[in-house]
């Protein structure tokens, strides 16, 4: 698969406590001329014209981070990696400078809804 016609799934993350998110697949990602700010208007765009999220419409989202690569380690954490924040993703730069690829997933969130619940990252039910 080339850099220009890459699959990424973005998990639009809407509480960390509930595990509450929602898969945006989009294909056809030219990665190289890309960037995670472009990525958040593609993202938006969809969640507004998109039937199913209705619920994510009111959201603040504000920060990317890569959640796993294909092939790559999961984390047992199943709503995002608490870990490795060097792996929030940078507005100005270009996805395949920052290592997405192909089949990488990418988490979409609140930054400080984030920050709270890694102070105390419990489950609720």
């Amino acid at each position: 698969m080339s850099d220009t016609g890459a699959t990424i799934t973005v998990r639009l993350i809407k509480s960390f406590d509930y595990r509450t998110f929602k898969n945006v697949v989009l294909h056809n990602v030219d990665l190289e001329n890309t960037t995670v700010a472009d990525l958040k208007g593609i993202v938006g765009e969809r969640i507004q014209t998109t039937t199913g999220f209705k619920p994510y419409l009111n959201n603040n989202f504000d920060t990317m981070k890569t959640y796993t690569k294909a092939f790559g380690s999961k984390t047992t954490n199943l709503i995002i990696n608490l870990d490795h924040d060097e792996w929030i993703l940078d507005d100005a730069k270009s996805l395949a400078s920052q290592g997405i690829e192909n089949e990488t997933e990418i988490s979409y969130f609140n930054r400080a809804l984030y920050e709270q619940y890694k102070q105390n990252p419990e489950v609720k039910w």
